[in-house]
């Protein structure tokens, strides 16, 4: 599933092309895609057409976008699932075999989402009672999401002292999006293999200060990766261009088992972890 640096680099393309932009037609073509929204396919077309993309927002691994008419604003909620995928198409190019939902745009161009394995979807949301305490109002459905290191409301003492008052493992919390959103496995394991920090070690039982370097980590690891636009595993994660991202070249942690821990030399392991798999070295990462 994308994380935030995958996200975050489909949401800066999205602003590129659609914001400021009407949606004057919208084909819903898998009714799956459509499933989360009140009402169906057919009012989500209904909704939509006419509207103006008014801005595109990002909460950890979450996207939507302000829509607005001359009657109403709302936000529309992306799920990017397993395999969704948000492309910026000139219209009349050849369809995706795999495309749910079509809008286009009033520059010529459509905005296209593709999804192999329909897990996600788009519907149309209401947007909470008080805005947040920069003022910004979120919709409903993600509300309960935690801000990510680079919302500007993160606050890492907050945070620190969270995940230190439960009796969990530190890898749990930090997947947890109620605690710090954005966070997936790849990108666990890499800042915890940085912090030298084993998944399974007891939030309750690390200091303070070992907590704050995890957490900045956390932060370093998911910039590095927006950097080089995320990471690609195979062909189901792209930008809106259609483009891979290259951090896996960069990894340290995941996917590595079996070969040389690039600090230490000792030979890295897989463990299995929440129906996921753990990448972590045996030296650098102890367990206690």
């Amino acid at each position: 599933m994308p994380e935030l640096p995958e996200v975050e680099t489909v949401r800066r393309g999205l602003a590129d092309h659609v914001e400021r932009r009407i949606i004057t037609s919208v084909d819903v073509l898998h009714p799956r895609s459509a499933r989360r929204h009140v009402g169906g396919g057919a009012d989500l077309v209904g909704r939509l057409t006419g509207t103006r993309v008014a801005g595109v927002h990002r909460r950890g691994k979450y996207l939507w976008f302000d829509m607005a008419d001359s009657a109403d604003s709302f936000p529309l909620v992306v799920h990017l699932g397993m395999s969704g995928q948000m492309l910026i198409s000139p219209a009349g190019a050849e369809d995706h075999i795999h495309l749910r939902i079509r809008a286009t745009l009033d520059d010529g161009n459509e905005l296209r989402f593709v999804d192999q394995r329909t897990f996600g979807g788009w519907h149309v949301d209401e947007y909470v009672d008080t805005p947040d305490e920069l003022g910004r109002w979120l919709p409903e459905s993600i509300a309960h999401i935690a801000p990510d290191p680079f919302d500007p409301t993160f606050d890492a003492a907050r945070v620190t002292a969270v995940i230190r008052s439960r009796h969990t493992e530190i890898k749990r919390a930090l997947l947890d999006q109620t605690v710090i959103s954005g966070v997936g496995n790849i990108y666990a394991d890499e800042a915890l293999w940085r912090s030298r920090v084993h998944g399974t070690r007891l939030t309750d039982g690390l200091s303070r200060a070992k907590v704050i370097d995890l957490l900045a980590s956390v932060s370093d690891v998911m910039g590095d990766a927006l950097v080089v636009g995320g990471t690609s595993f195979d062909s189901l994660y792209v930008n809106v261009n259609g483009e891979s991202g290259y951090f896996e070249r960069s990894l340290n942690a995941y996917g590595r088992a079996g070969e040389p821990c690039r600090r230490c030399g000792a030979i890295m392991r897989r463990e299995q972890f929440m129906n996921r798999s753990s990448y972590f070295c045996p030296k650098c990462q102890r367990k206690r």
